[in-house]
């Protein structure tokens, strides 16, 4: 019979294996329910409408747990939390960087999609800077080129007809003040330009800008040539 020595030292001896071998699962576990539960709180207060919290819950699961399988889902729905709050610069570099760090991800037509939504909602009305629409169209159109059967890309397809009706729109207004200030050059370049989008219902009245424009310019020229 092995002593009673022998027989401690034989059980110390598998407890020591069950901790070389499972010791990190161990341990992984622990982690794991913790990263849980941030990402529940996250959650909770997400679905709740308290963004601001969950933006929280989900930098300290981050934070704590950065190799978390949950991390991943604090990345994105941090980035939703500020386009919920409106904070669009802050969702877009989320977005982006949830984009870089995982460009594989089935999430990424979404996150597309919602870098387009950022510049999207802040389209104002034509006599206003169109810089909103161009990032928007941009995302939209990289969207659809990528990932042409996607959910969300069929969705931005309607998104993209607002975008190129805001930037057309934006064209016809200013090269009517153009044309009503006399300066036909700049308003004929303006109204050839609403030519290079698809037409939303303006090219028509482009085109009759466009003639009166060429009109005004050849007269302008006769006159010129005439006073040499």
């Amino acid at each position: 019979m092995r002593s009673r020595s022998t027989r401690q030292q034989i059980v110390y001896l598998c407890i020591g294996l069950v901790f070389i071998f499972s010791g990190c699962a161990l341990f992984e576990t622990k982690e794991e329910r913790n990263a849980q539960e941030l990402a529940f709180d996250g959650m909770e207060e997400y679905n709740n409408g308290n963004y601001r919290q969950a933006i929280e819950a989900f930098e300290t699961l981050k934070d704590w747990y950065p190799f978390s399988r949950f991390a991943i889902l604090a990345e994105l729905k941090k980035a939703d939390a500020h386009y919920k709050l409106e904070e669009y610069e802050e969702a877009v570099f989320a977005y982006e960087e949830f984009e870089n760090l995982h460009p594989r991800n089935e999430a990424i037509p979404y996150v597309i999609y919602q870098i387009g939504m950022c510049s999207f909602e802040q389209i104002d009305t034509i006599d206003r800077n169109q810089a909103p629409a161009r990032n928007a169209l941009n995302a939209f159109r990289r969207l659809r080129s990528q990932f042409p059967n996607d959910a969300h890309s069929h969705r931005a397809r309607d998104h993209i007809k607002t975008c190129l009706k805001s930037l057309a729109g934006h064209d016809l207004y200013v090269g009517r003040f153009y044309f009503k200030s006399k300066h036909y050059k700049a308003a004929l370049a303006r109204f050839k330009s609403i030519l290079t989008y698809a037409d939303v219902g303006i090219h028509r009245e482009a085109l009759q800008y466009i003639a009166a424009c060429k009109e005004k310019l050849a007269g302008d020229a006769a006159n010129a040539e005439a006073d040499n």
